[in-house]
Formats: C-alpha cells, sequence, structure tokens
C-alpha cells in the first residue's frame, strides 16, 4: 500500500486549533484571556504545525534520493536517530531512538540522512510507536526494494511516565523485520551490530 493511500494531506488548519485550544483552556478552569495565556492558543497552533508536520508529506520520499554501489549487499546499520511523537491516544509526546539496518539489493542505497528524514517524518504525526515502526520498515521496503530491512525502536511515553501508572523510565521497545532479515541468523547479526 503507497504511502498516500495511508493518509489523505491536508493542511492543518491553525484557527480551529487556536478555537480548540480556547475551549480546552476554559473546559480546564482556566482563563484564556488572562495575561500568561492570551498567546497560548496561537502558540499551540503554530506547535502543531511543527510537531505534526509529517501528516503534510510522505516521509518515505526522502529515501527516494539513491545511489549506486556496484556489487554491494552489506549491511548498513543507522544506530541512534533521535525522534520525538504525539501518542494519538492522549496527546502526550514519546520520545526515543531509532535503529535502521537493511541490506542493499544490487548496491541500491540512500543518503544516510535520508533514512533520518524518513523516521522524523513519520514521528511528525499522532503515531503509536508499533505503527510507527512499521511504516519505517515499509518506506524502506517500498523505496529501496532491499533485500532485508529490521526497524527498532526504543521509547520513553510520557503517558505512561506523567499519569496513569507513573512509570518514570519505562522504555518501550518495537520492531519491524522485512525480508531476508526475517532468518534468525541474519537478524540475531544485526541486532548484534545494533548493540541490542
Amino acid at each position: 500500500m503507497s504511502d498516500s493511500n495511508e493518509l489523505s494531506y491536508r493542511r492543518l488548519d491553525h484557527d480551529r486549533v487556536e478555537a480548540a485550544v480556547r475551549e480546552l483552556l476554559l473546559a480546564v478552569g482556566e482563563d484564556p484571556d488572562r495575561e500568561g495565556l492570551l498567546g497560548t492558543p496561537d502558540r499551540v497552533a503554530r506547535a502543531c504545525e511543527e510537531l505534526l508536520g509529517g501528516m503534510q508529506e510522505d516521509p518515505g520520499a526522502h529515501l527516494r534520493k539513491q545511489f549506486h554501489e556496484p556489487g554491494n549487499q552489506e549491511m548498513v546499520i543507522v544506530r541512534d536517530i533521535p525522534f520525538s511523537s504525539l501518542c494519538e491516544h492522549h496527546l502526550l509526546p514519546f520520545t526515543g531512538r531509532a535503529h535502521v539496518c537493511y541490506i542493499p539489493r544490487d548496491g541500491r542505497i540512500t543518503g544516510l540522512s535520508k533514512i533520518a528524514r524518513c523516521v522524523s517524518g513519520y514521528a511528525r504525526r499522532l503515531q503509536v510507536q508499533e505503527r510507527l515502526t512499521g511504516q519505517v520498515a515499509d518506506a524502506m521496503v517500498r523505496e529501496l526494494d532491499p533485500l532485508g530491512v529490521l526497524v527498532v525502536m526504543e521509547a520513553e511515553h510520557t503517558c505512561m511516565t506523567m499519569r496513569g501508572i507513573r512509570a518514570a523510565g519505562a522504555v518501550t521497545t518495537t520492531s519491524a523485520v522485512r525480508g531476508c532479515l526475517r532468518d534468525l541468523k541474519t537478524r540475531e547479526e544485526a541486532l548484534r551490530l545494533l548493540g541490542l
């Protein structure tokens, strides 16, 4: 399934976000007209434009910048890609690190920064970590047609650390495996190189 089928790319409605934030402030018992909150609805709307900017793009498109390295079918690993996202269940942030490994098919590689841009693009949407992990892996498969892909994400979710159970320091790890990296021996090598 192409990314354009997953999501229609609509512009954020700044005025509606402002109105909704103003209403939220009223609903929690605040006065949106007091000095400290006067600009808050606009600031939140502008923050949403940045934090949810991945909703207006196809993050997999970053991977279309490719190079050919004849005969290269060796593992390419990019570790510790920082990301931040908003949990779609509570609209609270989760932050962590992504680790991406792929094995090129016939030397078809992409710029290392393009992988980080892909992670960031998908993270800048309302998300759950499980889907985010799979979206990055699927974009790698769709755009690079590699022999295999492994994506591992580790994150701390403020919906667990600030509310509910309040389990500060709890880390959630998710993985998505595609192609030849499903083979146990190959996957174990990748995980060892990732230090996981």
